[in-house]
């Protein structure tokens, strides 16, 4: 297995009241969509995807990120890594739907694809104005469509609601990506189904080894290991999943329902 490399943490950026930005001493090669396995000596070592070239994103959400969050300029961090599969482009106006800290490789593929020349559209979702993440970033790359579940920026609604209107208007896409929570997902793939558009889904599961040795990650269905043969899977492969939309499993395998 790869030993992480040792970078220092040369700056942190508070996005919101939630979620902190870390930009390490080195640039990191990857493809939108890839993780890295970030080590904290004495704690645990989780995976994330790549915010930029040089900086992981994280929200405070369990003991790992906890500590990640009092992390100082100056401390030492652990990265190996890249892994996983990534987005790729179909066509030429692609739709990107962002849920909460699922903005992170949404983003970078948005940056990526329009310098190449694609069409680029985005819904981007949050609890509340405070929580929505990179809008400055995505009104660089594309028409950016904000939304917020309390209504206090943007669409006063979830990103599902907000695709569904887009969808029954004149708006047309040749592709969909996106990463958010699972059950926002689910309902994505749902809609792109009955209106034809392919989809590409960013999936988070449970990894210790990062490159599918451990089977940690392995998805109910057709035993496919969420840090190998994903994170990134088209949706005409989820049907396959049984337990996509339902339920996870956590660290002792059991059953977590989503």
């Amino acid at each position: 297995m790869e030993k992480p490399t040792i970078c220092e943490i040369k700056e942190i950026i508070t996005e919101s009241p939630s979620t902190k930005t870390y930009i390490l001493d080195r640039k990191f090669k990857f493809k939108p969509g890839q993780f890295a396995m970030l080590w904290l000596p004495g704690v645990d070592e989780k995976p994330f995807g790549y915010s930029s070239n040089k900086g992981f994103t994280i929200a405070k959400v369990g003991r790992f990120t906890e500590a990640m969050h009092n992390l100082k300029e100056g401390d030492l961090l652990g990265v190996r890594g890249p892994y996983g599969t990534s987005f790729e482009v179909l066509g030429e106006r692609i739709l990107a739907i962002a849920g909460g800290i699922g903005v992170v490789p949404i983003i970078t593929a948005v940056e990526k694809f329009s310098k190449k020349g694609f069409e680029i559209t985005t819904i981007l979702g949050a609890r509340c104005r405070e929580e929505l993440l990179f809008v400055d970033r995505f009104k660089r790359y594309g028409n950016l469509l904000p939304c917020t579940d309390d209504g206090s920026f943007g669409y006063p609604g979830f990103t599902t609601d907000r695709l569904e209107e887009l969808l029954r208007g004149d708006s047309k896409f040749d592709l969909i990506i996106t990463c958010g929570p699972e059950i926002m997902m689910k309902k994505v793939v749902d809609i792109a189904n009955r209106y034809n558009i392919p989809v590409q889904v960013s999936l988070e599961r449970y990894m210790k080894c990062g490159i599918g040795i451990c089977g940690q990650c392995a998805l109910d269905g057709e035993g496919l290991c969420v840090c190998k043969d994903g994170p990134v899977f088209w949706g005409d492969k989820l049907r396959y999943i049984s337990e996509f939309g339902r339920y996870r499993r956590d660290g002792s395998g059991s059953r977590v329902l989503i």
